[in-house]
Order: structure tokens, then C-alpha cells, then sequence
């Protein structure tokens, strides 16, 4: 096997333990807290956010590890986009964004504001390490007054069943294991990334903006499925603006502590590109749920067409 079809497989293996893993620990974490008796308010956001998300927070420690740090800025810019483009045009389609949560302004404020932040860190070059302290501050702040507010206005979050058995001596291990084939899967798939952007000259934010963004932000596309073919309504939305709010604050924010030095360095001009794609796709989603607009299977189509055509520039750009 020559060195491009092992990048390649290295990929492709990344993925695959990075979906089992996030799966194993969601499902081991969710088992651990009705053994706890915690509400399934609470595990929804906490356990069940983070657990969705640390994927991408693997892959961003482990980029910023190997020296690159454009596929940790690229990965959570390119994930954003696809959680707003993709899985909820997807959720859109199935009919399922027709039914918003009751918290869905405040999220909906919550990615305009992490965004906005985001802008002025890459406008400025870095992430510094008190900004990523602040950024991590923030992150659990709007944690704790989503669930406060949630417990005000009686919202409610519904956790599917677990498929596994409710036995804390399985569970255990489920999230053990499941968090170790995450960090393994992030291994292999930077590994993996950064050889293809290497061997056929490919800028790294790049690669980070479209395949390593894109296989990070399939949990919450094979959820948002679920949910619209199980009629969950409204389900599919606050997932993906949790997550947005997520990547930018608890990724790059623990990207930039993680980081040698005084913190995350942004100096690609693709980021500085893409932000603004960033900034118009989340705003376009927020005005469209602050307004109270529907989001038709029609817009649906529409958005899944657009990031299609922006997967097929990055592939262009990336090639020439």
C-alpha cells in the first residue's frame, strides 16, 4: 500500500472511531445519569453537548499538538457551517425544524454573540490564552443560564432511549473505551489529513474546512435523521445551535490554552476568508428563528445546494 491510500485509510479508520467512540461515551454517560438519578434536562447540556462535541475538541488539541493549527481553526469554521448548511437544511427536508424549542432566541443570540467573537480573534491574527480563558468563562456561563432558563420556562430536552443495557458495570466501560477510540480517532484522522494536504499540496485549513469539518459534524447529522424520521420536531435546531456555541467557545477556546506559547495563532487567509461565511450562514439561520420565519423544506434545499457548491470551491481552491 503506498503513502497516499494509508493517508487516506487513516482517514477513513479516524472517522469511523471518532462516530463509535462519541457514540459509546454518549450512551454510557446518558446510562451513568439516570443510575445518578441527574434530570435529562441537565445531561442535555452538559453531558450529552460535550459528548457530541469532543470529537472536534480531539481533533483541535491534536492539530495544535502537531504544529497544525490550520486544521484546528479550518475544522471548527467548517463544521459551523456544515451544522448550519447541512444538517439543518437536512432537518428542514424531513420537516423536522418546524417546531422550535422554547430557548431557541437565546440560542439563537448565543451563536451570533460566539461568532462575533470569533470575527474579532480572527481579525486580530490570534486566539490569546486569556482569550481562550474567557472563551471557556463564557461557554460555561451560557450553560448555566440556558439551564436555568430552561428550568423557568419549563423547557424540555428529550433524550432518546439508549441502546445500552442499563447497567452501570457496562456503562463504565462503554464511556471509557468510547473516549479513548475518540482520541485515537483524532490521531489518525490529523495524521491522516495532514499527509494528503502534504503529499498533493493542499493548504491544511483546507483539508480543514471541508473533509476533516465534515466528518466531525456527521454525529450531528446522523441525530438530526433520527430525530426527523421519529417526527421530533425542533429537536434538530437546538442541537445544532448548542453546537456552533460549543465549537467556538470550547474548541478554539481550549485550542488556544492547549497551544504552546500565548496562545492559538490564526494567520491563514482562508480563515480570515471563511469567517465571514461563518458569520453569514449563522446570521441567516438566526434571523430566520428570531423573525420566527419558517424554515421550508424549499429553504432546505436551498441551503443543502449552497453548501454543496461551497464543499465543490474548497475542493476547486484546493486543487489549483
Amino acid at each position: 500500500m503506498d503513502g497516499a491510500s494509508i493517508d487516506v485509510a487513516y482517514v477513513l479508520v479516524g472517522f469511523i472511531f471518532l462516530m463509535a467512540g462519541g457514540e459509546g461515551l454518549v450512551q454510557g454517560a446518558v446510562r451513568i445519569s439516570g443510575k445518578l438519578q441527574v434530570s435529562p434536562l441537565l445531561v442535555g447540556f452538559t453531558v450529552v453537548a460535550v459528548g457530541t462535541s469532543l470529537p472536534e475538541l480531539a481533533v483541535a488539541l491534536q492539530a495544535v499538538e502537531q504544529g497544525a493549527e490550520d486544521i484546528a481553526v479550518g475544522s471548527v469554521l467548517g463544521s459551523n457551517v456544515a451544522n448550519v448548511m447541512l444538517v439543518l437544511g437536512s432537518a428542514a427536508l424531513l420537516g423536522s425544524c418546524s417546531e422550535p424549542d422554547k430557548g431557541i432566541g437565546r440560542d439563537s443570540i448565543a451563536v451570533m454573540s460566539a461568532t462575533l467573537l470569533l470575527l474579532a480573534f480572527v481579525l486580530n491574527g490570534e486566539i490569546p490564552l486569556l482569550g481562550g480563558l474567557a472563551m471557556l468563562a463564557g461557554l460555561i456561563g451560557y450553560y448555566w443560564y440556558a439551564y436555568n432558563d430552561a428550568r423557568k420556562t419549563g423547557e424540555s430536552i428529550d433524550l432518546v432511549d439508549s441502546w445500552l443495557p442499563d447497567r452501570a458495570i457496562l456503562a463504565v466501560p462503554s464511556c471509557i473505551i468510547g473516549g479513548a477510540m475518540i482520541w485515537q480517532g483524532a490521531i489518525l484522522l490529523v495524521e491522516g489529513a495532514t499527509g494528503i494536504a502534504t503529499r498533493y499540496n493542499i493548504p491544511e485549513d483546507v483539508i480543514g474546512l471541508s473533509v476533516v469539518a465534515l466528518g466531525t459534524s456527521l454525529p450531528e447529522l446522523a441525530v438530526t435523521l433520527v430525530a426527523g424520521l421519529r417526527g421530533q420536531g425542533g429537536v434538530a435546531i437546538g442541537n445544532v445551535l448548542g453546537s456552533n456555541v460549543m465549537n467556538i467557545l470550547g474548541i478554539l477556546g481550549s485550542a488556544a490554552i492547549y497551544a504552546p506559547g500565548s496562545g492559538l495563532l490564526i494567520a491563514s487567509e482562508f480563515a480570515e476568508r471563511d469567517i465571514w461565511i461563518v458569520l453569514a450562514t449563522s446570521g441567516f439561520i438566526a434571523w430566520m428563528l428570531l423573525t420566527k420565519r419558517e424554515i421550508s423544506r424549499n429553504i432546505g434545499m436551498g441551503m443543502i445546494s449552497v453548501y454543496i457548491g461551497y464543499m465543490a470551491y474548497l475542493v476547486y481552491i484546493g486543487v489549483l
